[in-house]
């Protein structure tokens, strides 16, 4: 019985040898939640909104995946996407309404675990209602053309 308790410790700790040793495919996106530089958001976003791009880039043609981290209180006015906008809420709440005058009675809020997509061209704004952490998959490029007032 000793024997055989040995040797598949033996055989398990070889096939996890083995695994460690495999090469990871070409293409494969690994990004550690630690390691992300957070960088100021673009100069058409509000203060103390921050972005970092995890895959592609939103400005050129192709799939792009990025986080947006976004202080409570902050606001968005009312803008529109050339692309859908697929959004996970990853940490804290936002109020997403849709129409080009920002409502804040008709916001629908969504929870960390929380997904929604919003159709290109459709005019919506946005609140956060605690701080928040988005992540965005889209085509790019990719753009935020906000609503005259």
């Amino acid at each position: 019985m000793h024997a055989r308790i040995v040797c598949l410790c033996v055989l398990l700790l070889a096939q996890e040898a083995a695994r460690a040793a495999s090469p990871i495919p070409e293409g494969t996106i690994q990004v550690d939640g630690a390691d992300l530089v957070w960088r100021p958001g673009p100069a058409t976003m509000p203060a103390g909104v921050e972005t970092v791009v995890l895959e592609g880039d939103p400005r050129q043609a192709g799939i792009f995946t990025l986080r947006l981290r976004a202080p409570a209180g902050t606001r968005l006015a009312p803008h529109t996407h050339p692309q859908p906008e697929r959004v996970t809420v990853l940490q804290g709440a936002i109020g997403v309404g849709f129409g080009r005058h920002f409502e804040p009675g008709s916001l629908r809020v969504f929870r960390a675990g929380d997904y929604y997509v919003n159709p290109p061209g459709a005019a919506h704004f946005a609140s956060f209602v605690e701080d928040t952490v988005l992540q965005v998959t889209g085509q790019g490029p990719w753009g935020v053309d906000f609503l005259p007032p």
